[in-house]
C-alpha cells in the first residue's frame, strides 16, 4: 500500500486525538543530521526530534546496540536484574555528581519522580512535613499533574484544574523573589539551566549559585530539570556543570538514549534516601532495550567528541545568528548557550519563517509567534549552519515580501 502525506493526514482525522498541530510533512527516513520525507526530498534537521537525537539520526552504533538487545532479551519488568539498566546506572554515576539512579520513560516522569522524591525525603529522612516545590516562570517541567502544576506557564495548566496544592512560582533570573519563596515549608526549588519551552532564557551565573545557597541555607533540595539542556546540549555534558554548582536531584530525559523514550531521576546518596521499595516504580523504566541504546549514546558522545562540537559548532552558530542580528532588523535577540539557541523575532512571524525553511529543505522550530527554535544533532557542522544562516537572511531580510507566509 502506498502512504504518503495525505494518507497520514486521513489516519490523523480519522483515528487520532486532536493534541498536535502537525506540520505538512511525512519523514519516513533519516541519517545523521539529515531526513527524508515521502516525496524523497532531503532536509538538514535544526530539531533532533525536540533535542532527543544527539547523536544523529539512526546512528550505527545506536543500531547495533538495539538489535543486540532485541535479539536477547526485550522486557521483564523491574521484579528482575538486567545487565543494561545496572550498566547505565553505574556510568551515570561514574559522569556525574549523583549516586543514584531510577529510570523511567520521559521528563515529565523523571520531574514527577523528583517532586515525590523530595516530599519523602523531607518526612522519612529528615522527619520534617515540609512539602512546598519553588519553581520560575516560563518554566516547562510537564505535562502531567505534579509536573504541570511545577510549570510556570499558567495558560498551559488552566484547563486541568485544580492542580495538585503545594507549588509556588517566581520570576526567573529574580534572586531576591527566589529568597522571599524559599522558607520552612519548601522541599525543594526545581529550575531548568535553560528555559527551554518557555522561550531558551538562560540562567545567570550569579542566580543559578545564588539559588544553590539559598536551598543550602534553608535546608531545600535543588532539582535541575536537564531534560532538554543534558547530554551535551549546552557544549558540556550537564548545562549544571557551566556554573559550578552542584545539585541535589537531577532529572535526565530527551537525549539520554538517542530517540528512544526515557527518562532518569539523579540524586545523591543522602536525596536518594527518600525512596524505599514500593515508593515509587514504572513497569517500563530502564527497559533494557532503551538501556542499551543510551549506553551506546554515551559512548558515542565521547568517541566522536560531540559534546566538544556542541561547544564549537554552537560558539560559531550563536556568532552567526548575531552576525545576521546585526545586518537584520527582523531580530531583536540572540540567547542560548552551545546547541541550545533562539534567536527572537520583532515580528509575529516566527511560525511563518519556521515553515518557509521547511519549504527550503532546512527543519526550525518556533516557540510561539516570535521565537525561532534551534536544537540540532550535537554533530552538526559549520556549514550546515552556513546554509541555514543564508536560507534565514533571505527571509527575514525581505520579510512579509518576499514570501515569509510560505510562498516559495
Amino acid at each position: 500500500m502506498d502512504y504518503d502525506l495525505d494518507k497520514a493526514r486521513q489516519q490523523e482525522q480519522l483515528y487520532l486525538m486532536a493534541n498536535y498541530s502537525r506540520l505538512p510533512v511525512l519523514f519516513t527516513h533519516g541519517h545523521g543530521t539529515r531526513l527524508w520525507d515521502d516525496t524523497g526530498r532531503e532536509y538538514v534537521d535544526f530539531v533532533s526530534g525536540l533535542g532527543a537525537c544527539v547523536a544523529g539520526h539512526c546512528h550505527a552504533e545506536i543500531i547495533a546496540a538495539v538489535a543486540r538487545q532485541v535479539s536477547q532479551l526485550i522486557h521483564v519488568t523491574n521484579l528482575y536484574y538486567t545487565r543494561p539498566q545496572g550498566e547505565l546506572a553505574e556510568m551515570l554515576a561514574r559522569y556525574t555528581f549523583a549516586d543514584k539512579a531510577f529510570f523511567c520513560n520521559s521528563g515529565t516522569e523523571a520531574n514527577e519522580a523528583a517532586i515525590k522524591l523530595a516530599r519523602k525525603y523531607m518526612r522519612d529522612v529528615r522527619g520534617e512535613d515540609r512539602y512546598e516545590v519553588v519553581s520560575a516562570f516560563k518554566s516547562f517541567h510537564g505535562r502531567t499533574y505534579g509536573s504541570l502544576a511545577a510549570t510556570g506557564q499558567p495558560e498551559k495548566a488552566e484547563p486541568f484544574h485544580p492542580l495538585p496544592p503545594g507549588f509556588v512560582h517566581v520570576p526567573f533570573n529574580d534572586l531576591a523573589a527566589m529568597e522571599e519563596a524559599v522558607d520552612a515549608q519548601t522541599c525543594a526549588v526545581i529550575l531548568e539551566p535553560i528555559q527551554g519551552e518557555g522561550g531558551v532564557y538562560v540562567a545567570d551565573p550569579p542566580y543559578l549559585k545564588g539559588v544553590w545557597e539559598i536551598c543550602r541555607r534553608n535546608g531545600a533540595l535543588l532539582i535541575l530539570d536537564e531534560v532538554q539542556t543534558g547530554m551535551g546540549r549546552t557544549g558540556a555534558l550537564f548545562a549544571h556543570e557551566h556554573y559550578a554548582v552542584t545539585p541535589d536531584v537531577m532529572t535526565v530525559a530527551k537525549g539520554l538514549a538517542g530517540g528512544l523514550p526515557i527518562g532518569a531521576l539523579l540524586a545523591s546518596a543522602d536525596a536518594a534516601q527518600g525512596f524505599a521499595p514500593g515508593d515509587h516504580g514504572s513497569t517500563f523504566g530502564g527497559n533494557p532495550v532503551v538501556c542499551a541504546a543510551a549506553l551506546a549514546v554515551m559512548t558515542i558522545l565521547q568517541e566522536e567528541q560531540l559534546v566538544e562540537n556542541a561547544s564549537r559548532v554552537g560558539a560559531y552558530f550563536m556568532h552567526s545568528l548575531l552576525e545576521l542580528q546585526r545586518s537584520s532588523a527582523a531580530i531583536s535577540e540572540v540567547r542560548g548557550m552551545g546547541l541550545m539557541l533562539a534567536a527572537e523575532l520583532k515580528e509575529s512571524v516566527a511560525k511563518e519563517t519556521m515553515l518557509s525553511c521547511l519549504e527550503r529543505g532546512y527543519v526550525i522550530n518556533n516557540i510561539g509567534d516570535n521565537i525561532l527554535r534551534f536544537l540540532p544533532p550535537l554533530s552538526i557542522s559549520t556549514r550546515e549552519v552556513d546554509g541555514l544562516i543564508e536560507v534565514l537572511g533571505g527571509l527575514l531580510a525581505g520579510g512579509r515580501q518576499k514570501g515569509i507566509s510560505g510562498e516559495a
